[in-house]
């Protein structure tokens, strides 16, 4: 039996908070292993490429849910679709919680990796309930808190491991997440099932997308041993190749394809996922390297802090991004996302830029990743908002689970060549890299980000409410 589809407008605040409160939880629990990696490589006896493995587990399978949530939300329904993926968010994260080894925990990440696709989902409830205005508003929101959770438990991850257990780690998230996705249940209405083309999932798409990114990955982590192996390298760019080669012929013939690659092809959408990229790629290596520069002994060129002052230095940052969603809704309303991009671009080079010639202080940092934060959230939350407004209702869920597909890898790639710098330039037989790594680090990411002007500024004006 089909639900009658909701007025807009139908929903209240109380409907739109348990979907905020949702979007914080699922961004601490996904956000916890990062800043206790040492000591979860410690407890479980593993390795480091056990541990790079675990690092980016989460991102990997959010990255394949996200389009296929996203699908499935506009053809069965967004809450439908959201509840049961919650389900096995949940159930993941309980099992990561209760596990004893290390396999157990890669089972429970990759079933809570299924969280990334709660936003695209969020998305379509919001779009379907809510009048056009009120809906980017509504859209800032979910994101930014969803931001303000990722870096609330980056900052509780320490304490919380340290002081009770790693179980706890992520155990106390997963029960937020549980009452969360009661609640939605309970004040969101259903909105109606979309178009049906009764085609199932695109397994090969799937298998070869998966392929792709492992692969993407391994390259990345490779790249520092290039002088010592490089063959191993070639030889990953090469499978690299037949997977995208091989992953784009399957979805051009597929009569339901996992990313519809048409839809990329829209402007709207593929210059939204390339400038999602480029921004969270250098968002990325200022979340890596700030940390690393704090940790790094104060008899070098560092400030020796330890996991909390680390955490009381990122503060600034964590309610920067949690402001930054909701401001990039109200400004995307007023004045057009194009201009939120290109203001958030120029600041965040400007940071980037600023951190990589003054370091020396404490404050120099925490005001850098602060400004960064913001203009991350800002971009991200402005390009989110245009594509899910710029295309048909129907296909608000295909085309923003592509962002935030191009988010996250834009994140796990960051990462990857920030510690490649960093490993590249630490002098052999010392746990410290050069300065100049730093250095290097933030002016290559100011580089990069400052060039996204060149596309941002060929973006509409977006429409203005």
């Amino acid at each position: 039996m089909t639900a009658t589809p909701a007025p807009p407008g139908r929903i209240g605040k109380a409907a739109v908070g348990a979907l905020g409160m949702l979007a914080v939880a699922t961004g601490a629990l996904e956000s916890v292993v990062t800043p206790t990696l040492p000591l979860l490589q410690r407890e479980l006896d593993m390795s480091p490429a056990e541990g790079a493995l675990l690092s980016i587990m989460l991102l990997i399978t959010g990255a394949l849910v996200t389009p296929v949530a996203g699908k499935f939300g506009d053809r069965y329904g967004g809450k439908r679709v959201l509840i049961r993926l919650m389900t096995v968010v949940c159930a993941g994260g309980l099992v990561s919680a209760l596990a004893p080894n290390l396999p157990v925990l890669l089972l429970g990440q990759v079933l809570q990796g299924a969280m990334v696709g709660a936003l695209p989902l969020s998305f379509i409830l919001v779009r379907v309930h809510l009048p056009a205005g009120e809906s980017k508003v509504a859209i800032g929101v979910v994101s930014g808190l969803f931001v303000g959770g990722g870096m609330a438990g980056t900052l509780s991850a320490g304490p919380v491991a340290e002081g009770l257990s790693r179980h706890w780690l992520f155990a106390l998230p997963t029960i937020t997440v549980i009452g969360a996705t009661m609640l939605v249940n309970r004040l969101m209405p259903h909105d109606p099932p979309g178009r049906s083309d009764g085609a199932g999932v695109d397994w090969p798409g799937l298998v070869l997308l998966s392929g792709t990114l492992i692969t993407l990955m391994l390259a990345l982590a490779w790249v520092p041993d290039i002088g010592s192996q490089p063959l191993v390298l070639g030889a990953l760019i090469v499978v690299l190749v037949a997977f995208v080669t091989g992953w784009t012929a399957v979805e051009r013939r597929a009569a339901s394809p996992m990313v519809d690659l048409r839809m990329l092809a829209r402007p709207a959408v593929w210059k939204s996922c390339v400038l999602t990229f480029v921004i969270c790629v250098g968002t990325a290596v200022a979340v890596h390297l700030v940390p690393q520069l704090f940790a790094v002994p104060a008899d070098e060129y560092g400030f020796g802090a330890g996991a909390t002052e680390i955490g009381f230095f990122l503060l600034p940052g964590a309610v920067a991004a949690s402001l930054a969603g909701p401001i990039s809704g109200i400004g995307a309303r007023r004045l057009g996302s194009r201009a939120v991009v290109t203001a958030g671009i120029v600041i965040m080079a400007a940071a980037l830029t600023a951190l990589a010639a003054v370091h020396t202080e404490v404050w120099h940092l925490v005001i850098g990743k602060a400004v960064i934060a913001l203009a991350n959230g800002l971009c991200v939350t402005a390009l989110v908002t245009s594509t899910a407004t710029s295309v048909d209702q129907s296909d608000t869920g295909i085309a923003t689970s592509l962002v935030l597909v191009t988010r996250v890898l834009g994140y796990a790639v960051g990462v990857q060549i920030s510690g490649a710098i960093l490993t590249a330039g630490t002098p052999p037989g010392s746990d410290v890299p050069a300065e100049s790594a730093f250095v290097t680090g933030f002016v290559i990411a100011g580089a990069v980000t400052a060039l996204s002007l060149l596309v941002a500024r060929t973006m509409s004006k977006g429409a203005k409410a």
